[in-house]
This record gives C-alpha cells, structure tokens and sequence, in this order.
C-alpha cells in the first residue's frame, strides 16, 4: 500500500491507549501491509500501529527484514501469556532514532494473538523473536523500550533523548 511517516518520541500517539481490533476488514488488512511496507523501508524488525500514528492493536514482526515472506508475523491484540529467563542485549526503536541501549527483556515469551483474520494462536519465541515480541507488544502497551532501563542509565537515555528531539534531530 504505501510508506507511512513514522511517529517520533514527543507526539502523545506512542503514549495513547490503543483501541482492540474487533473485526477484518480491508481497514485492517490495509494497515498491515503499511506497517509492514513502512518496516521494511526503515529498515526494522518489527513496528506497531501507534508507530504510524494509528493507535490500534496491531503489530508485525519480521525477523528477515523483508527477505523471507514466510517469517513475518502479524500480531493483532497481543498479550504476553508467559516469560522465561532473562537476555540484556542493545535495542533500538525507529521512534526513537540513533538511540540504542542494552535492555533486559525474556530470553523466551508466549504471546497469544490474532492474525489478520482475527485467528487467535499462541506464538513461542526465543532470543531475537522473544526480544521483538515483547518491543512491540510494550508499544501497544505505551511502554517504549527506554521505560525498562533503570536508574541512572534511564535519566541519562531520556536526557539524550530530550537533548536530540529539542536540537531537531528527528
């Protein structure tokens, strides 16, 4: 369908509740492909509807960036069932760009979510896939990835930021 602008730290949509997806429709099956053309484009693994100022419960993942049509993942209304182990590795977010961190997220999740046509099933992801899952579904949360830094390592990202996004930088 088309690239969307992706939405940057500071604009209240990243934040906003995001409303549940009740039904399929060319609505949903049309903000998909944006979010997954937009993705692509960034280029990312993973975006959320709020990312593209839509602030519904959508989400994809594609670990192959656009190169295996088969490991993309739609991911509608998630919710995180259960969480193993622990991995601390760097994550960024296209909202919030030139900022990356080590955060500490599952080293394994389950998440349940619907498919574009609303098909719900359980999702098992480790390492790089657990790590995307939990971004995204954070998103629909409102939650952004430097919210699970913690003490002076998260005043220091959040004061970079601010300094970035007042300088115009994005």
């Amino acid at each position: 369908m088309s690239i969307r602008d992706l939405v940057r730290w500071g604009d209240a949509r990243l934040l906003s509740q995001n409303e549940e997806v009740v039904s399929s429709d060319a609505g949903l099956a049309a903000l998909i492909v944006d979010l997954l053309d937009t993705c692509h484009a960034a280029p990312g693994v993973g975006l959320a509807a709020p990312q593209i100022g839509v602030n519904r419960r959508v989400a994809v993942v594609d670990l192959s960036v656009g190169e295996d049509p088969s490991a993309i993942i739609v991911l509608v209304n998630p919710v995180i069932l259960s969480t193993s182990g622990e991995q601390k590795e760097e994550e960024g977010c296209l909202s919030v760009p030139d900022v990356a961190e080590k955060v500490v997220r599952p080293a394994g999740v389950v998440v349940r979510a619907a498919d574009a046509d609303l098909r719900v099933r359980e999702i098992e992801g480790s390492g790089l896939l657990a790590r995307a899952l939990s971004h995204e579904t954070d998103h629909l949360n409102g939650i952004l990835f430097v919210d699970r830094l913690r003490g002076l390592k998260k005043d220091l990202t959040w004061r970079k930021i601010e300094r970035r996004r007042a300088r115009g930088a994005w």
